[in-house]
């Protein structure tokens, strides 16, 4: 099956949720190519018709099984990704968004490998997404300055 995802004609808007809890962060390790095997934060494509804070909180659910609080956002990144010829096999505009953690036990659904609740300082020792520490250090400036 082809990837509706690769070469695209335009970007792809995607939300993700740095979720925080008792100090730590949520974090995946994703179980399928092209992210494979890398550390990142749950979320997922926003599909037609949905707010972005609808969007993150159901991606959150989908993939952890857990209920969240969106309270702001903390940043974006910029995925864009050329094959050998040069073509732009990928490009998603990710906003990321300062999540409080409300309820439910992480479960991983069959796109993540492993969930894991860390102290940020961990994130260095992992294959992680480009700018993850970043995120996740304005993660917790914007939760702890709105609590």
């Amino acid at each position: 099956m082809a990837d509706a995802r690769a070469y695209p004609d335009r970007p792809f808007l995607a939300v993700s949720a740095a979720i925080v809890r008792d100090g730590k962060v949520l974090i995946v390790r994703r179980d399928r190519p092209p992210a494979k095997g890398v550390y990142t934060l749950p979320g997922g494509l926003v599909e037609a018709g949905e707010t972005l804070i609808d969007a993150v909180t159901r991606e959150v659910r989908e993939e952890t099984a857990l209920t969240i609080a969106p309270v702001a956002l903390a940043g974006h990144r910029e995925v864009i990704t050329q094959d050998p010829d040069g073509r732009f096999e990928r490009h998603f505009v990710i906003l990321c968004f300062a999540s409080q953690f409300i309820s439910g036990t992480p479960v991983a659904n069959d796109e993540i490998a492993e969930i894991l609740w860390l102290d940020p300082a961990e994130l260095a020792g992992l294959r992680t997404t480009e700018g993850l520490a970043e995120i996740v250090d304005s993660a917790f400036e914007v939760l702890k300055a709105v609590t």
